[in-house]
């Protein structure tokens, strides 16, 4: 749902800085590859140390180079498989440092067993989503659907957590994680009854 609803904002925002830098000739390759360099150090260099608004900040720079880098593909003429294929992978990286380095930090110095499992699973179980569809994909089927989309879990993650890090209480981030697992969980069993459907239909 934000990704239908929001695409069309953030093209209109970022255009007219992607028509810039395809005027200086910067592939769209290398702003994906910068962008998540970018939050992977804002996710791994602030997270693990309780610095979450910090984190958070640096991070929000950054992931919106998933969206530049599109725009600058169609704008350039230069979209290709490879380009789609590094900007899903490097997706996966990005969130994982996200989900990661609140791992480390409740594992450590945050001292919270709960919140350092949520996280977990949260980074696992999101894993999962994006195989679920991607091994689909690869056997000729599909699996578009799920109620927790890519989208939705980066920006409920970062909004909470900034917040956490600025003046909510943690009990906000518990029970945020808590349901990013679920609807995951959900969306995983969601897409592997859809292939299973799809499998035996074949049949």
């Amino acid at each position: 749902m934000l990704n239908r609803y929001a695409r069309a904002f953030m093209t209109t925002l970022f255009t007219p800085l992607a028509r810039f830098l395809v005027h200086l000739k910067v592939s769209p390759d290398v702003v994906t590859v910068i962008g998540t360099i970018g939050v992977c150090v804002g996710a791994l260099a602030f997270y693990p140390r309780g610095k979450f608004l910090v984190g958070t900040l640096v991070i929000t720079a950054f992931v919106f180079s998933d969206t530049l880098d599109g725009i600058m593909a169609r704008l350039s003429g230069r979209s290709s498989t490879w380009g789609a294929y590094l900007d899903s992978t490097l997706d996966r990286v990005g969130d994982a440092a996200i989900f990661g380095g609140l791992v480390l930090w409740y594992a450590g110095g945050g001292a919270n067993r709960l919140l350092a499992g949520l996280a977990l699973a949260c980074l696992i179980l999101g894993g999962v989503v994006s195989y679920a569809k991607a091994r689909a994909e690869g056997l000729g089927l599909t699996a578009n659907v799920g109620i927790a989309e890519r989208a939705e879990r980066l920006v409920a993650v970062l909004v909470t957590t900034g917040l956490v890090g600025w003046f909510l209480p943690e009990i906000f981030l518990t029970v945020v994680l808590a349901l990013l697992a679920l609807a995951s969980l959900i969306t995983v069993l969601q897409r592997m009854l859809t292939v299973r459907t799809q499998a035996l239909g074949r049949r």
